[in-house]
């Protein structure tokens, strides 16, 4: 059964199509790779599914009604850039979780804290990029949601770290949950993959189980889309 629907789905800026008669049908249970070149329309089909933006025509349906407060409540979205309080505490950030999502775990964040060498008593100002990406994960992972939509969740940490963040990814989500991952690194993320999405210039361009399109092109999903689209 689906779990997010996109019919004919346009949005533009200032008279510049971002995006262009998608159509797209997410199931649940189901690891989706949302992957294309920077600057496609990645983040602005995610920011439509999460109601932060207005499809300009064309429908979302987010487990069958618009998006809006029920979708996000079952929604729990890793945005591209950081927005924690630089000044707080990560202790105070997840007990500011815990009050304002009913399904956000503490005693999971806790633990993947501990998991990922984070310290629970240190301030977000004396965090690298790195380390507040991987509370930022930690923090989203650590809801009971249905859809986890993740916007390029590796972009700044070091290649050692990707392998575990992975794995903490497939071992911290709802059984029967989905999961959007947007990315340009194909490669480090295609092992985890069901499903893939192409987007290009705005478009859905291809979409397909990964065994099946790996097993039909007799290559990785990377060198597909290096082929595609002369990466």
């Amino acid at each position: 059964m689906e779990i997010i629907k996109c019919d004919h789905l346009y949005k533009t800026f200032d008279n510049k199509e971002i995006l262009r008669d998608v159509n797209l049908s997410i199931p649940k249970g189901k690891i989706i790779g949302l992957l294309g070149k920077n600057g496609t329309g990645k983040t602005t089909l995610i920011k439509l599914i999460n109601d932060l933006l207005t499809p300009t025509s064309g429908e979302i349906l987010v487990n069958g009604k618009k998006p809006g407060v029920e979708s996000k409540r079952i929604i729990s979205y890793l945005p591209e850039r950081t927005y924690l309080d630089k000044n707080m505490k990560v202790e105070q950030i997840l007990t500011f979780f815990e009050e304002f999502y009913d399904n956000f775990n503490k005693e999971k964040a806790i633990k993947l804290l501990k998991d990922l060498d984070l310290d629970i008593n240190l301030k977000v100002s004396k965090m690298s990029k790195g380390m507040r990406e991987k509370l930022q994960l930690i923090l989203v992972m650590s809801r009971d949601a249905e859809i986890y939509i993740l916007d390029e969740p590796l972009g700044g940490v070091d290649p050692a770290t990707r392998d575990y963040i992975l794995d903490t990814i497939l071992s911290n989500f709802n059984e029967g949950a989905s999961i959007i991952i947007s990315t340009h690194l194909i490669s480090d993320i295609e092992r985890i993959l069901d499903e893939v999405i192409f987007i290009d210039k705005g478009s859905s361009v291809l979409t397909s189980s990964a065994d099946e399109l790996r097993k039909k092109e007799q290559a990785s999903i990377d060198e597909i889309f290096r082929r595609r689209f002369k990466c």
